[in-house]
């Protein structure tokens, strides 16, 4: 009987979207500095939403790239909406040290930013993610072939022209859109 040393994990992901504000680097009195931000996600109906917010650590080298691309609209008070994921939530329990609750204990949640799927500023999409590839082996499967001739007046199956300009043009423009901001 083998026995293995790898360790796992289970993983607790939290998916959503909301507010980047105040992204700045930390620079701890022991370990490396890192890059933070704060996140007020929304929750709850669309129609009356609240907020969470957490208090992030940027992890991974796109999300660093992709919040530091943001400082400027976020210094600007520019409104920066990202869709986001986050891991490894942990509560921190503080004391204000001023304003009318000083004194009293609050809490924070804490959490690492894992993954930014796209960033809108001022109502603008300036970024989104491109879907990874999945590995599947089998194509797709395609209709059977029929002996009979296809009708004019019975049409396969297609998009509505409304729509297929708009899907065709987003998908060129994503990589000039996630260039030019």
């Amino acid at each position: 009987m083998t026995t293995s040393t790898e360790s796992t994990y289970f993983d607790l992901h939290i998916t959503g979207l909301g507010y980047l504000n105040r992204i700045r680097e930390v620079k701890p009195k022991k370990g490396a500095p890192f890059l933070a931000c704060d996140i007020a996600a929304l929750n709850g109906p669309t129609d009356d939403a609240s907020y969470v917010r957490f208090d992030a650590r940027v992890s991974g080298s796109e999300a660093q790239h992709l919040v530091r691309r943001c400082i400027q609209a976020v210094d600007a008070e520019k409104k920066v909406l990202i869709g986001f994921r986050l891991g490894d939530l942990w509560t921190d329990i503080f004391t204000y040290a001023k304003g009318k609750r000083a004194g009293e204990q609050g809490v924070s949640l804490k959490a690492r930013l894992l993954f930014v799927s796209w960033i809108k500023i001022d109502g603008q999409l300036v970024y989104k993610a491109e879907p990874k590839p999945t590995e599947t082996s089998d194509p797709i499967p395609q209709a059977p072939a029929s002996s009979a001739k296809p009708d004019a007046a019975t049409p396969g199956p297609s998009v509505p022209a409304a729509d297929a300009p708009e899907e065709n043009a987003a998908d060129t423009s994503e990589p000039a859109l996630a260039e030019s901001f």
